[in-house]
């Protein structure tokens, strides 16, 4: 008998019993906080899942398939020129424009297939940080000035927090240059304008999908794109079910009853797009799964995606929704705290600040209403400037999945860069505006 672990699970045992004999039900704090965990938790499975998740998933694994190893080292190794690596990196990111935790299945897919931890880093905060939407929202609600530092500040960051981390890292990456060097070159499978339409396509059903409304903007690209989102995401996704017939050869059968049965959702209930793309998943995984060669590959690593990373992501946002509740209601910690804490420009302000949105979870554009009602409550211009650099990049839900990736040193690391580059900035730019 191995007594360390007994006793490990004597004391699993223990503490499961003295939290559930000590639970504070009645308390009206904790059953607030128990229903902020439920409903934000329920939001995310709503607004999220289907719409941003199931698609990342579904990119991720193509990476996985149809990319080759050689073209994402090409671009994103770490033998890759420093200039197009980080360039390409933040580049991807600005175009897909998605949240802290939807870039996460992309993120994996790239870092898996060889990415340096530098290209990789970089992506992964650009994805969610360098929104242009947000950005412009940003400067339409709060203010010119604070949008421009906020554009200045993401864009700088994403290059700056890559190379910091491959710096940091520099051996482990040094070990895994010298053993990418040594792998043979694969012959193409298919021309690369044909691998660059099919995730062009993947990519702009995400995008599309997503895109929300800017409040406030009655005319303008973003507003019209937005009145058109649904017709152009069914447009991409007819395209993308003929490039899967024709140049990969699925069932022609499967893929036109998914497309007619998405149809078919889209007349019965016009107010519940969702429905629609969940069918088309459905669908997709129906034309995959079990398939001999790529499109069989394709889904079993989606499906690793999933596995992987759902879980932990619906157990860090009912953690983030007990002890922070949803934007504009309250959790464990009270938001007066949080209010009194980030008044004025200093140090410790910024810093609170920083740490408080990397632990939040915002969907994208979220971060705008919630930073207007903290600036209207004395959040100075600095604070907000931080919570603006580290809370759409970062949340509980995804440094548990990010940990789960890197391991707990780069999380740390990653984290941490995220975190005091964003209070030093919000510092500088608080008394730079004073």
């Amino acid at each position: 008998m191995n007594k360390q672990k007994e006793l490990g699970i004597l004391a699993l045992m223990a503490g499961t019993f003295a939290a559930f004999y000590f639970l504070p039900l009645g308390w009206p704090r904790f059953d607030g906080a128990v229903h902020e965990a439920l409903a934000l938790t329920q939001w995310y499975a709503r607004e999220h899942v289907i719409l941003c998740l199931l698609p990342a998933f579904w990119i991720a694994g193509a990476i996985g398939a149809f990319v080759s190893q050689q073209s994402v080292l090409r671009y994103l190794g770490p033998n890759a020129p420093r200039a197009m690596s980080y360039g390409v990196a933040s580049v991807s990111g600005t175009i897909l424009a998605v949240c802290s935790c939807t870039v996460l299945p992309l993120f994996a897919g790239i870092y898996r297939m060889g990415a340096g931890l530098g290209p990789a880093s970089a992506f992964l905060y650009s994805g969610p940080a360098i929104n242009a939407l947000a950005i412009i929202l940003t400067a339409k609600v709060l203010g010119l000035q604070l949008g421009l530092a906020r554009a200045v500040g993401a864009v700088t960051f994403s290059v700056v927090i890559g190379a910091a981390m491959h710096l940091c890292f520099r051996r482990e990456e040094r070990a895994k240059a010298a053993r990418i060097a040594e792998l043979p070159v694969p012959a193409a499978v298919r021309p690369l304008w044909r691998t660059a339409v099919f995730f062009g396509l993947l990519v702009a059903i995400l995008v599309f999908a997503n895109w929300g409304r800017a409040e406030g903007e009655e005319g303008g690209f973003f507003a019209a794109v937005f009145a058109a989102k649904w017709w152009l995401t069914s447009i991409s996704a007819a395209l993308l079910g003929v490039i899967l017939w024709r140049w990969f050869a699925l069932s022609a059968v499967r893929l036109g009853l998914t497309a007619a049965a998405v149809a078919l959702c889209a007349r019965v209930w016009p107010h519940q797009p969702s429905l629609g793309v969940l069918l088309g998943v459905a669908g997709l995984a129906w034309a995959t799964a079990g398939q001999p060669g790529e499109a069989g590959e394709w889904f079993a690593q989606a499906w690793d995606n999933a596995k992987q990373i759902f879980p932990l992501l619906i157990g860090g946002v009912l953690v983030a929704g007990l002890m922070l509740g949803r934007p504009g209601h309250e959790g464990l910690i009270p938001n007066k705290w949080i209010a009194d804490a980030v008044g004025g420009n200093s140090l410790a302000a910024n810093a609170f600040s920083a740490a408080a949105g990397a632990l939040m979870y915002f969907a994208t554009l979220t971060e705008v209403p919630v930073l207007q009602g903290l600036i209207g409550g004395g959040m100075g211009q600095g604070p907000a400037l931080a919570l603006l650099l580290a809370g759409p990049a970062l949340s509980l839900p995804s440094m548990i999945v990010i940990h789960s990736i890197l391991g707990l040193k780069k999380t740390v690391a990653y984290v941490g860069l995220v975190v005091v580059l964003s209070t030093l900035v919000g510092w500088a730019y608080g008394a730079w505006v004073a």
